[in-house]
């Protein structure tokens, strides 16, 4: 099983990639999958979209192929994304506007949000409505909202709040364990290939 986390802030460093490298090692804790890897958006590797990808332009296959292939390769995928101004940042919508259901398609995916304040919940009601339509990425229905990132997750576990941070490691723990009971569930479903189909490519 290989599981790709994507880290959606475009801060370098960043609270995001914190946590992303948090559920990594939970992962590789519970051996729970062969492959995990991270992709980071941190200093915005990812030109905005635009219609030259549909054109087989050489320029985005030299840059996609890479994230095209690891993505493809994956049996699902954690997105963690900040909350910035009450919304998910602009280049991991521009992420999801660029993955195809080749790469993501009828693959779970869990949501995990991060908020310095008491905030977290906008980015996940706008990326289950808005980010999934056309490349079909499927959000299981666990979700981690992770407010005031600053206190727990840290590695020194002295900038940790004792109580919040056991919280957020069991949660993201039994998260994770979802998420790859989903993974195993839904790669059969793949390859029934019903999911395929030449005249319904887009969502509706």
């Amino acid at each position: 099983m290989k599981i790709t986390i994507v880290s959606g802030s475009h801060r370098n460093p960043s609270q995001s990639m914190k946590v992303a490298r948090h559920i990594r090692s939970a992962l590789l804790s519970k051996n729970s999958a062969d492959s995990i890897e991270i992709f980071s958006l941190a200093g915005n590797p990812l030109p905005l979209w635009d219609q030259r990808i549909w054109e087989s332009d050489p320029e985005w296959q030299a840059l996609l192929g890479p994230l095209q292939a690891q993505l493809r390769e994956s049996d699902g995928f954690v997105i963690v994304s900040p909350e910035w101004h009450g919304q998910v940042p602009a280049g991991l919508k521009n992420f999801f506007l660029i993955c195809s259901a080749r790469e993501v398609g009828h693959k779970p995916a869990l949501i995990v949000t991060v908020s310095s304040g008491d905030g977290g919940a906008y980015p996940v009601a706008e990326l289950r409505m808005s980010s999934y339509k056309n490349n079909r990425i499927c959000y299981i229905p666990e979700q981690v909202i992770i407010r005031k990132v600053e206190q727990v997750l840290n590695e020194d576990g002295q900038q940790n709040e004792a109580r919040s941070d056991d919280y957020y490691r069991r949660r993201i723990s039994w998260s994770l364990d979802i998420l790859k009971a989903y993974a195993t569930a839904m790669k059969p479903l793949r390859e029934s290939g019903v999911t395929i189909s030449e005249k319904f490519k887009n969502g509706m």
